[in-house]
């Protein structure tokens, strides 16, 4: 780990989503990271493309707290475009976790048991944007395992990005639409 570990007793949600994001999955993100870090929740997010370089991001431009949780050793940030991004959340008081050891490589088999680490260190995990074979809803499994609450954003019904949210409404997600839904 590097940062602050006092953060891993802190309330927190999860956000995760797809990392082909689209522009109203990026301003979805934007806007329930700042509404949840004007409450004090902590951001948990996997450090990755799109929604959750957004989730990391936005919590850093409002002065709030995030863990980012990588599928490789600590040495490493990968995607390498969020190098920068990764020194902002140490900087900011937030921190950096993985269970692998230092040298482990990106490989795409990580990624999905890192997911159980995102939803782990939650309270609840909010999916904004999923397709139908999105590694988000890998996330979703371990969070019912984890007995934690999974919020879904409802996502235009046209979108692939949206068919894999939509279906866990379909199968008795909560919806969510503000942070009060959340937060209740």
């Amino acid at each position: 780990m590097l940062g602050n570990e006092n953060l891993l007793k802190e309330s927190s949600i999860a956000i995760v989503g797809s990392r082909d994001s689209t522009e109203y999955g990026e301003q979805v993100t934007k806007y329930f990271t700042k509404e949840l870090v004007l409450r004090d929740v902590v951001i948990v997010s996997g450090a990755a493309r799109g929604i959750d370089y957004y989730s990391h991001k936005t919590c850093l431009e409002n002065s709030g707290k995030t863990i980012a949780v990588l599928g490789n050793g600590l040495n490493e940030i990968y995607p390498k475009q969020n190098i920068e991004l990764a020194k902002q959340i140490i900087k900011s008081g937030g921190c950096i976790i993985s269970e692998y050891p230092i040298g482990t490589k990106p490989e795409k088999l990580n990624f999905p048991q890192r997911n159980r680490i995102i939803s782990g260190l939650s309270q609840g995990v909010l999916v904004v944007e999923a397709g139908e074979k999105s590694g988000s809803l890998i996330t979703v499994d371990f969070a019912l395992e984890q007995g934690r609450e999974v919020f879904v954003v409802p996502g235009n019904i046209t979108s692939e990005n949206s068919k894999g949210t939509n279906n866990l409404i379909k199968q008795g997600a909560k919806l969510v639409t503000n942070c009060e839904d959340i937060l209740v």
